[in-house]
């Protein structure tokens, strides 16, 4: 399954984040209740479900009311307090996570530090109540567990009123949230990306497109705003599951039994060189006992004459067999690059996620890349691939 989050239209906050969650099956009742909890250990808010109709579309609002303010907090405080919440370790760590963003984004913006910085806004019992019963609704729809797909955000118009005077909208912290990820100014003169909701993006996102892929929709949940426009204001938040990937093949063989084992080595870079998708060589017992090869090659359909020459050229062989338009399914990849510290030195390794119907089937760490940190720290090959984890 591949989910995909839709913020093209009226922006993204973290209560729309909570309410799309909601009416896509997450349970209102807990939502309430760990929401009020935890925020309590910041102030005071009570939360509220209900169904609102926005302009034609049946969508869940989640009202978040601050009944009581508590302290303004610096950055390490703020993080101390959320680590001894009553509630589970991965939804400590996640939320954690979307406040380093805020975090990061503040400081950088405000030429200070991220020990430095106070929580106004974003630390206050109402946001806590946001990115903890967010991140409460992705795990208990398990969502971690599937690819999550971000469309361009919508990030409104005009300026805002806030604890640092009048700002334009975006704000700087979205802006600065948002970096490397598709946003888009409009449609309205209205704040409608927030920081909190920006930084929630961020953190489930698993990759950013600026249109839906080929998929089968499956279910779909809204996310009311509070505000009202001439349009629809709402989050849209989609179930979906993927058309397995699939293409036409051609299959190359032939057996061989006069080449050296260098001669066959040559021979399989070279196929690789010219085009080949894979090419595999397999010891076997050829006709009067002989030890021999079977090569076989797997090439797209345009590249096959070329390879069935080279294949005539370099080995001088009498008969190629061709399997012609053999399908194969093929799961969905992508690289990620993600740093990883080793003795106390930080090395840059690329991974192949594979997908196959939103689901995440592998996460490996790329040979090449782990072969050359083998290789600079003198640590075995065997080792440096425990060190390169995914999570």
């Amino acid at each position: 399954m591949t989910i995909i989050i839709d913020p093209q239209s009226s922006g993204i906050s973290g209560n729309m984040i909570i309410g799309a969650l909601v009416d896509l099956g997450a349970s209102s009742q807990d939502l309430k209740f760990i929401m009020e909890k935890t925020a309590n250990e910041f102030g005071k808010v009570e939360v509220n479900f209900s169904n609102l109709n926005k302009h034609g579309i049946k969508s869940c609002y989640c009202e978040v009311k601050t009944i009581e303010k508590g302290e303004v907090l610096n950055f390490n405080d703020f993080i101390s307090k959320i680590k001894k919440l009553d509630i589970d370790d991965k939804i400590k760590k996640k939320s954690i996570n979307i406040f380093t963003r805020i975090g990061e984004a503040e400081a950088k913006v405000h030429g200070s530090s991220l020990e430095k910085v106070h929580f106004h806004e974003v630390g206050s019992a109402d946001a806590i109540a946001d990115v903890i019963g967010s991140v409460y609704g992705y795990y208990s729809l398990k969502l971690d567990k599937e690819e999550i797909i971000g469309l361009p955000i919508a990030v409104g118009g005009g300026n805002i009123k806030t604890e640092h005077g009048i700002l334009p909208v975006p704000v700087p912290a979205v802006v600065e949230i948002l970096k490397d990820s598709y946003c888009m100014g409009g449609p309205v003169n209205s704040e409608l990306a927030t920081p909190t909701g920006c930084a929630i993006y961020m953190e489930f996102v698993d990759e950013k497109r600026k249109f839906i892929p080929t998929i089968t929709i499956k279910e779909n949940g809204y996310g009311a705003g509070k505000k009202d426009f001439n349009y629809p204001n709402i989050l849209r938040i989609i179930k979906t599951m993927d058309p397995m990937e699939n293409n036409e093949i051609d299959v190359i063989e032939t057996n061989i039994d006069h080449l050296t084992g260098e001669e066959l080595g040559y021979l399989f870079k070279k196929l690789l060189d010219n085009g080949a998708s894979d090419v595999s060589i397999t010891p076997i017992i050829m006709k009067k006992n002989r030890p021999g090869h079977l090569l076989k090659v797997i090439s797209k359909k345009e590249k096959r004459d070329d390879l069935v020459n080279l294949i005539f050229e370099e080995t001088g062989s009498l008969g190629i067999r061709i399997n012609p338009n053999m399908h194969r399914g093929i799961a969905r990849r992508r690289f990620i690059k993600k740093k990883i510290e080793i003795n106390g030195e930080q090395f840059e390794v690329t991974f192949k996620i594979a997908h196959v119907n939103g689901k995440i089937i592998s996460q490996r760490p790329e040979y090449e890349d782990i072969k050359k940190i083998a290789l600079k720290t003198n640590i075995p090959l065997k080792d440096v691939i425990t060190y390169c984890r995914w999570d």
